[in-house]
């Protein structure tokens, strides 16, 4: 049995004790995570295959690379990321020592997705630890082959008084959520999602949530259609369309929707061959709740193509649904798996009212060359993230945040963003305390005056400066070396 107290308990008393807080420290730990995942590759791919059918090669790029990737990027930078920095600074306090400093929450609680059940679980683990806390990571009880998997490594290669996993479904993970953490990072629907949040907001403890949402994908005529439909159908065949940024739904006009769709049907006989079904490279749906839901979804729809379905594997083939009704089920929540309804608009503007009309999306796809038209989307509408003429390949961008908006999420990670998120931004202020810079800063002191008044909103002025701000101490410095200079002359000058 786990309790969650003690475990908690050891965690805190391993952060307050500082064992986390060396960068070589946090560097072996991260180390040992590359470790785990490449001396348990075949496992690894055994589970990520139970638990959804995942090939080989979407195990490796879209799971395992992307974890070796993360944990070495932080390596890299972590000495960097860690520094304190400087920060601008107004004439009050340019004699002053300003800086942020990147600190440790303390305890954090990660709980993962089933889609991606690795990356969604040990993604936010890496970052956690780069920035110097204690974890508890809860994998998802959805996809038990991994969760089982992750449980058994993680004691093994990581530090087991400042990283722990806990096993157990919504009943144990409300439990979990009833006790206090530092930061808690969660990964999946957004009705979960709102349920994190009221636990974390008893003890105003701050979160990070990545949730969903329809992401939509306007398609017009200026495309090489063959291009878009390959690169459109990949997003939403990819883990058979349970990747909370594939492409939930098109918008596009009636003559582009034929063309579309004859594209489509192309780009799956190429990717998967004839018969999809028989294809090793296609993710199965991960339960039979989640087939019949999405099974469910189809009825009274009319189908362009696919359709086929196996209820005995989990089986659906890509599916595209015309004249849907914009109020059917098929469009009220994030579809989380391989159906693609079509909305026909006549241009650009009433797609952008069509998208603005619902929830912000976690991702928006544009598939244009009318870089005017690709602008007014950008600027116009409010999402998690914009692709342009192509899916999901931002996400795997970590130069770039990766997060939700609104009702898709809170917060966001990936590559620095991933450092940032776990790490309190503490602001420094350093003063000297010598008589000099107190004859500076004794205006401030009573008795009052208007002369102290005007000589503070003097000083405190916000300004635009026509150099650098960082440079202002220096030139100051040069200044005053200049002036002593000038005193000294002058003085031996009279002596002589």
């Amino acid at each position: 049995m786990q309790n969650p107290s003690e475990m908690l308990a050891n965690l805190r008393n391993s952060f307050n004790s500082g064992l986390t807080r060396p960068l070589k420290f946090r560097e072996r730990q991260l180390n040992n995570i590359i470790k785990l995942v490449e001396e348990n590759t075949n496992l690894i791919l055994d589970a990520l295959r139970d638990d959804l059918h995942k090939s080989t090669q979407e195990s490796m790029v879209c799971e395992i690379e992307i974890l070796k990737n993360d944990a070495l990027n932080m390596i890299h930078n972590l000495s960097d990321w860690s520094k304190p920095r400087s920060v601008e600074k107004d004439l009050v306090n340019i004699m002053d020592k300003v800086q942020i400093l990147p600190e440790p929450y303390g305890v954090v609680l990660v709980v993962g997705a089933w889609n991606y059940p690795l990356t969604l679980a040990l993604s936010p683990l890496i970052g956690a630890i780069a920035a110097g806390n204690c974890v508890i990571v809860k994998p998802s009880e959805l996809s038990p082959a991994t969760a089982k998997i992750i449980a058994e490594l993680l004691p093994k290669y990581l530090d087991t008084n400042c990283y722990k996993v806990f096993l157990g479904g919504p009943a144990e993970t409300q439990q979990l959520l009833q006790h206090r953490f530092d930061y808690i990072f969660y990964t999946g629907s957004t009705r979960v999602g709102a349920i994190v949040a009221q636990c974390a907001a008893k003890n105003l403890t701050p979160t990070t949530l990545e949730l969903g949402g329809k992401s939509p994908c306007y398609l017009d005529s200026t495309v090489d259609m063959d291009i878009a439909a390959a690169r459109i159908f990949w997003g939403k065949a990819l883990n058979s369309g349970q990747t909370c940024i594939a492409p939930d739904y098109v918008l596009c006009s009636q003559e582009v929707e034929k063309k579309f769709i004859e594209a489509f049907k192309k780009a799956q006989k190429t990717q998967f061959g004839e018969d999809m079904k028989d294809s090793p490279d296609y993710c199965r749906i991960i339960n039979n709740n989640h087939f019949n839901r999405l099974v469910g979804l189809l009825e009274g729809q009319e189908i362009a193509h696919g359709g086929h379905h196996d209820a005995s594997q989990r089986y659906i083939e890509p599916t595209i649904c015309v004249n849907v009704d914009p109020n059917s089920p098929l469009m009220k929540d994030e579809i989380f798996g391989p159906i693609l309804p079509i909305i026909r608009v006549n241009n650009a503007a009433e797609a952008i009212s069509f998208i603005n009309a619902r929830e912000k999306p976690l991702a928006l796809y544009v598939f244009s060359n009318d870089k005017s038209l690709v602008n007014l989307f950008e600027e116009q509408t409010s999402s998690g993230g914009v692709c342009v003429n192509d899916t999901i390949m931002h996400f795997a961008c970590d130069a770039l945040p990766f997060g939700g908006v609104g009702n898709s999420g809170l917060g966001a990670y990936h590559g620095k963003f991933s450092f940032d998120t776990f790490s309190h931004q503490k602001p420094i202020l350093e003063k000297s305390i010598d008589k000099f810079g107190e004859m500076l800063q004794s205006i401030r002191y009573a008795p009052y005056s208007e002369g102290k008044i005007k000589a503070l909103s003097l000083l405190s002025r916000k300004r635009k400066l026509p150099i650098p701000r960082e440079y202002i101490s220096h030139i100051l410095l040069v200044v005053f070396g200049f002036f002593v200079c000038y005193l000294y002359f002058m003085i031996m000058g009279k002596h002589c």
